[in-house]
């Protein structure tokens, strides 16, 4: 069931009020919701309402909330993803199964092999903040990620704000998600940044930025997602997805 991202200050009196057209329009229209069926609502304090629609009218959506309580649908670190566009449907389906994965920010990287140009990848920047917006629907995050406007890796980068690097270099990497994790797992809270290449792959100028980045950086690695050769889109799923488990598995 989806659930509609709403602010603390629609509440009074036990009711949440829907009165934005794209929620309202959302609920009354297209999903032809009806009074008495159930709406899941969420603030930007992280809290999950279960409530009950008590009326529709032109303009506006009432809702008994039945119970409230926060949210345990977001990791407890950072995650980001930088990455180099792809093509239309791939990067479509990249963006939202990002926002699946728990990605708190997505950087679109211009690579030296991207396969789009600056205008092209600046003129999809609002698609892709919708793709995420809705999928954030439709998986229940407690949040909303953003993807941030065109920039660099260098950029990214250079503003040492992540506390862990990782990059999937698939031709010259040898280490695994788990090696590293054995070296110095990720804790909570921690900012995490993922590194993924465009469909061609990294140059040799990028990967010889990256080795002087390992070489200097004890937390910037180098990493390798196995023998298989994967499509950009299923590296990055695989490559979140297995950050994920990796960091469950090292809590426990």
């Amino acid at each position: 069931m989806p659930h509609f991202f709403i602010n603390s200050d629609q509440i009074e009196n036990n009711t949440v009020t829907i009165s934005d057209k794209e929620n309202y329009s959302h609920i009354a229209r297209s999903l032809r919701a009806r009074t008495g069926e159930n709406l899941l609502l969420i603030d930007e304090n992280k809290i999950q309402y279960e409530t009950t629609i008590k009326l529709i009218t032109n303009d506006r959506i009432e809702a008994k909330i039945n119970k409230s309580y926060p949210s345990e649908r977001f990791l407890d670190f950072e995650l980001y993803l930088a990455q180099s566009p792809l093509r239309s449907d791939a990067q479509n389906l990249l963006i939202e199964k990002a926002t699946e994965l728990g990605v708190r920010g997505v950087f679109p990287v211009k690579t030296d092999n991207c396969a789009l140009n600056n205008d092209m990848i600046d003129k999809k920047i609002s698609k892709w903040n919708k793709i995420m917006y809705e999928a954030s629907k439709q998986c229940e995050r407690a949040d909303i990620p953003v993807c941030y406007d065109r920039t660099t890796i260098e950029t990214v980068l250079n503003d040492d704000f992540f506390d862990k690097v990782y990059v999937f270099c698939e031709r010259i990497a040898h280490k695994s998600i788990r090696d590293s994790f054995e070296e110095s797992p990720i804790k909570s809270n921690d900012k995490v940044l993922v590194i993924i290449g465009p469909e061609g792959g990294f140059s040799q100028k990028e990967f010889d930025y990256f080795n002087e980045l390992t070489e200097n950086n004890k937390n910037f690695y180098m990493l390798t997602l196995g023998d298989l050769i994967l499509k950009a889109e299923t590296a990055t799923t695989v490559a979140l997805g297995n950050i994920i488990y990796e960091y469950s598995f090292s809590k426990r």
